[in-house]
């Protein structure tokens, strides 16, 4: 049976990820870092995944600048090399610069699909600091939006690794476990209510790990947000919701996919484990959830690899 990882990550050495998770209060995991592609390879072949698709993880990159830009060509080049060393086994979706930078943006668009046929682009939940972060259904961001719509693309969405009021509330519940999820749910939300999703229809959008705390939280935005003015209806709200895709990354368990079950039409679920931000170990822990939730069926089919060759074409080559 064909596995996809449509959510699997590139650790660039500039990234220096070990530091970085440090400063989140996440523990690295043994065996993931210093990354390269035989690490990931090793862990695909254990877990019998085919195809893996790179995405560099959503964190803050700086300021509207020309080392922001240099950085982020050298990351997707760096995915590029890794796709063209292992043609069978990864994809990539391009990183843009710091999304303020429009003009950087969009040339990072077009080389990144016309010379590295990347797969689609990954964006974070938000772009910016504190009470300066701009969650990525802003108006400004409005150019971006449109050239992605008129290219048809897949945007991978990734909640920021950002810290709120009370980043760590417990030593256990540190950013990545309980903020990004969050991040992802009020990304989602910004471009519904905006209206941004519905405007830009041809725009394949995935929310990574289910969309966080999405599937729970819609219906209140859809009958809360209308009341502070959203133009949408509640229903209106609700079928935006439904138009996402939802990768199973660090949410797979028979309770969650029972709600996405409820909520979207199964050809809008795709596999993800999260690897090398964690470890295998801990991946095979959901993955084992899907197979035993869907048994040997066609849902389970489509989900492990089905869906995402219809949204991939290219993989089939």
């Amino acid at each position: 049976m064909l596995c996809i990882d449509v959510h699997h990550h590139f650790f660039p050495v500039d990234l220096n990820k070990a530091k970085s998770n440090e400063e989140m209060g996440w523990k690295t995991p043994l065996g993931t870092t210093p990354w390269s592609p035989e690490v990931s390879l090793k862990a695909m072949d254990k877990s019998g995944t085919d195809i893996a698709i790179l995405s560099v993880p959503a964190l803050f990159m700086g300021s509207v600048s020309e080392d922001n830009r240099i950085i982020t060509r050298e990351r997707n080049l760096a995915m590029w090399t890794t796709v063209q060393a292992h043609p069978t086994r990864f994809r990539f979706f391009a990183c843009l610069p710091f999304l303020d930078d429009i003009e950087g943006a969009l040339k990072e668009i077009a080389f990144a699909f016309d010379e590295l046929h990347a797969v689609g682009i990954s964006l974070s939940s938000s772009y910016g600091i504190g009470s300066q972060a701009t969650y990525i259904g802003d108006d400004k961001y409005d150019t971006i939006w449109a050239e992605l719509h008129r290219r048809k693309a897949v945007v991978f969405l990734h909640g920021a690794q950002v810290a709120s009021s009370t980043p760590n509330p417990h030593p256990f519940l540190c950013i990545p476990i309980s903020e990004v999820p969050n991040e992802t749910f009020k990304a989602a939300a910004h471009l519904v209510v905006t209206g941004r999703k519905r405007k830009y229809p041809e725009i394949k959008i995935i929310l990574a790990h289910l969309g966080g705390t999405t599937l729970m939280l819609a219906p209140r935005v859809a009958v809360l947000s209308k009341h502070m003015g959203c133009r949408l209806s509640p229903e209106e709200m609700l079928e935006d919701f439904k138009s996402f895709y939802y990768e199973t990354a660090l949410s797979s368990y028979d309770a969650t996919l029972a709600c996405l079950d409820q909520f979207l039409s199964p050809e809008r679920i795709l596999y993800g484990t999260d690897f090398p931000a964690v470890s295998l170990d801990m991946a095979e822990w959901y993955t084992s959830n899907i197979r035993e939730y869907y048994g040997k069926n066609k849902k389970l089919k489509m989900i492990l690899g089905g869906n995402a060759l219809s949204l991939f074409p290219s993989l089939k080559c």
